[in-house]
């Protein structure tokens, strides 16, 4: 062993354990191991951040750009009622939903990010897990590990495919294809979605959901506009309310000409231009209004009133302004909660004049106990009450702070946007098949797609850039020429070697065996992209010392990267589901331990029959 291999190995072996210990971020941990190999002469200083143009990283980036136009525009709330029709009504009771539910999340994550479709999935699992009488993690870890299942199936469903595509592009000079990734990565995810549907009920554990949990507003009263082309015209209420029921949504009353009626009849038919009172969950609410193509009443602007209908000029001003500040790119939804003693109690919408003051909509109210209101912009606030508001976030910052409301933990409440959702599905289709094809390189496409999202407004430019992972791109560029010096300086040589040594005779099928079970078990106590980074280069030594073909070992190092299922620490998706389901951090290995041995029994024969020939 030379002085720069046992520096190296130094280095690395002191940056995993500190991924272990977690008392740093990991993309902490991996400038700090890049600035080691620096200042040790491992990594020359001119080439220290060539990682952060690496064609992986960037392509990473940019994927995560557009699967947050897909989650933001209400593409995959679309999805996930045409294939769920009903989200639950139709579905089955029990243990098939959750089946159904961690078999759409592994199709959602195959072509977006996978903890968007879990972030995405979470709340209709909690709800039927509610309706079912199931303790909310055994419906919740199921749909974890069916997200990360689905991830190993393309080139852009997670970041490790990304990176081992840059490590064969780098050695081969040509990356995977979009669906190189299928015929392993499907036969083990299906094999593991099938574990998971047969025994997920004897091997979760039961656990009542922390206390921690995201707080509880009840449902919302809010007013939905029945428009000319909604799927309710013509319908008689009861019809309307049985589609809504689906939804997990009621209707309790009906305003037609500016008249309220509270307890309208079930069999009187609905119109253009009605208004209805619904009550759903916060969770519920956008597929309440989507499920008949209903729009928000305050989403259309009001005539203006009194003075302002007259063409006072400064009033006039302020509501144009507010109407073209609630059309812009970056109004956001954020509940606010009532305080006691606040300047908003006892006023109304319409008093304070939300959209031409503040340029803000009241969309809803929450209020225990409440089945009945006027109008929404006519409801006096009392205390205790929870607000939708829409707006910008300074905008709506501004009003909490001066009228004494505060703002709750985010919610991903999603109002789906019809056209939106069309173009942002068209520009990650068109992405996705430019790559695919090979017309252009993978991160050419996905750049490009991403560019055409921003330009036509379906990711706003602001929120593009809080869509990028920047602590994980952070970690790829910082650990990429990491990987890059392992192989400069022999210590991946190093490594193989010893590997092939605990190989004995078995061959190249056992060294196969052994870099994915190495992978797997760095990937569940590590970062996945780190975990790919860090084997990629020792995978290919070890492929060349066994005389196996290096395709088979990539791939091996892809799918173990993406199979972390014995710990809350193995992979975001498992530590998301950790307080919503009661998780104690032994709870994972009861089911994740036998997926783990399926993973390995089926992904190394046909590692072999796909990628070794």
């Amino acid at each position: 062993m030379t002085t720069a291999q046992a520096l190296l190995l130094a280095i690395l072996g002191g940056a995993i354990l500190l991924f272990l210990w977690g008392r740093w971020r990991h993309d902490m941990v991996a400038v700090g191991a890049l600035l080691a190999c620096v200042f040790a002469g491992l990594v020359p200083a001119e080439a220290a951040f060539a990682g952060f143009g690496h064609p992986a990283v960037v392509s990473v980036a940019a994927v995560l750009i557009l699967s947050s136009g897909l989650q933001s525009s209400g593409a995959v709330e679309a999805l996930a009622r045409a294939v769920l029709p009903g989200q639950g009504a139709r579905l089955g009771r029990g243990w098939p939903a959750a089946a159904m539910l961690a078999l759409l999340a592994a199709v959602l994550s195959a072509f977006m990010n996978n903890v968007g479709a879990l972030a995405l999935l979470m709340p209709l699992a909690i709800r039927l897990a509610a309706r079912d009488g199931l303790p909310p993690g055994q419906v919740l870890m199921p749909l974890a590990f069916g997200s990360i299942l689905g991830g190993m199936t393309t080139l852009i469903g997670t970041p490790p495919n990304l990176i081992v595509s840059g490590f064969r592009a780098a050695e081969r000079g040509e990356g995977f294809a979009m669906f190189d990734f299928a015929p392993v990565g499907l036969a083990v995810a299906a094999a593991g979605l099938l574990f998971v549907a047969a025994f997920a009920r004897f091997l979760v554990p039961a656990r009542r959901a922390s206390a921690a949990e995201a707080f509880d507003t009840g449902a919302y009263l809010t007013e939905a506009r029945i428009g000319e082309d909604s799927k309710a015209v013509g319908l008689m209420l009861r019809e309307v309310e049985e589609k809504l029921a689906a939804a997990e949504a009621q209707v309790v009353g009906l305003v037609r000409n500016e008249q309220r009626i509270p307890a309208p009849s079930p069999w009187r038919h609905v119109q253009a231009g009605d208004i209805l009172v619904i009550e759903a969950e916060p969770s519920a609410l956008a597929t309440a209004l989507t499920s008949l193509g209903l729009t928000l009443e305050e989403e259309v602007a009001p005539e203006p009133e009194g003075d302002e209908a007259k063409g006072k000029g400064k009033e006039e001003a302020k509501h144009k302004a507010g109407a073209r500040a609630l059309r812009s790119d970056e109004v956001a939804l954020v509940e606010l909660a009532v305080l006691p003693d606040a300047e908003i109690v006892g006023r109304s919408a319409q008093a304070l004049r939300l959209r031409t003051r503040f340029g803000i909509n009241l969309l809803a109210i929450s209020r225990p106990g409440r089945h009945a209101m006027s109008r929404l912009r006519s409801t006096r606030v009392r205390a205790g009450d929870v607000l939708l508001m829409q707006g910008t976030p300074e905008a709506i910052a501004d009003f909490a702070s001066v009228f004494g409301c505060v703002p709750l933990a985010e919610r991903p409440l999603v109002i789906p946007d019809r056209r939106r959702a069309v173009v942002a599905a068209g520009i990650m289709a068109g992405a996705v098949g430019a790559a695919a094809t090979g017309l252009v390189p993978a991160a050419i496409a996905f750049v490009a797609g991403a560019l055409a999202a921003m330009a036509l407004r379906v990711v706003p430019v602001r929120r593009a850039y809080a869509a990028v992972d920047w602590p994980v791109i952070v970690l790829l560029g910082a650990l990429i020429p990491v990987a890059d010096a392992m192989a400069t300086t022999g210590a991946a040589d190093l490594v193989a070697r010893g590997l092939l040594g605990l190989a004995g005779n078995g061959g190249v099928l056992v060294a196969l065996g052994l870099v994915l079970v190495v992978t797997m078990t760095l990937s569940d106590f590590m970062n996945n992209a780190a975990t790919a980074a860090v084997m990629c280069p020792i995978a290919l030594r070890t492929a060349a010392e066994a005389g196996g073909a290096p395709d088979a070992f990539l791939m091996a190092v892809a799918v173990g990267s993406s199979c972390a299922f014995l710990t809350p620490i193995g992979h975001q998706n498992n530590t998301l589901i950790l307080g919503p389901g009661g998780f104690r951090f032994g709870d994972y290995w009861r089911m994740g331990l036998p997926l783990e041995v399926i993973v390995v029994a089926v992904s190394v024969p046909l590692l072999m029959l796909v990628w070794a020939g």
